[in-house]
């Protein structure tokens, strides 16, 4: 589990293809894994993945097919800036929201506009993913716990503060781009309970 709140910003240091999956190794940031251990979960773009190997400042993650089809990581090429956050210890702050790592869909970003210091943002959505996503409720765009401003049935818009928008690669996007979106956990069992009835 984690909590959508960015720890770091990595880069893809190298891609190796085996097959239908792939290896990367990140380089992440001085300190951001001193308590790391083989087997740790990091959200990378907030995909969950499993570390494989690592070094002070570098880690590398075996993603599956699976993964590559259902998210972004399948288009990263080396040097490209990636979200990272490690899995929720317990007894930590849950500052965000609880995220599970599990992409839903991938979004392109239809709209980016500034509004006095943030940014308003919107993601076009896939068809059926509209109902679990709700005004004022939170997502996670590659792994950024957000506030859903307003959704309707082919887009959600958000509000980026400066913070986010400088901490975060949400600042590095353009108009097209596409990020990994993962709905609120609630709401995924609420869907999948009222499509039981």
């Amino acid at each position: 589990m984690f909590t959508g709140i960015i720890e770091s910003i990595g880069q893809i240091d190298q891609i190796e293809d085996h097959g239908a999956d792939c290896r990367l190794r990140i380089q992440a940031a001085t300190g951001f894994l001193d308590d790391a251990k083989l087997g740790d979960s990091i959200a990378i773009n907030g995909a969950c993945m499993t570390v494989t190997r690592f070094e002070p400042t570098r880690f590398e993650v075996d993603v599956s097919a699976e993964s590559l089809s259902c998210t972004t990581l399948g288009g990263l090429k080396a040097g490209d800036a990636v979200n990272l956050e490690r899995a929720l210890a317990l007894g930590d702050r849950l500052g965000g929201h609880l995220v599970t790592g599990h992409v839903d869909a991938t979004v392109n970003l239809r709209n980016r506009r500034q509004e006095g210091e943030s940014w308003v943002m919107s993601f076009g959505l896939p068809a059926g993913l509209e109902s679990m996503i709700a005004t004022k409720g939170s997502v996670a765009l590659d792994g950024i716990s957000l506030t859903v401003n307003h959704v309707d049935e082919e887009a959600l818009w958000v509000n980026i503060i400066p913070r986010t928008f400088e901490q975060t690669t949400l600042g590095q996007r353009a108009e097209g781009d596409r990020v990994n979106l993962e709905v609120d956990l609630m709401a995924r069992y609420a869907a999948r309970l009222l499509d039981r009835q």
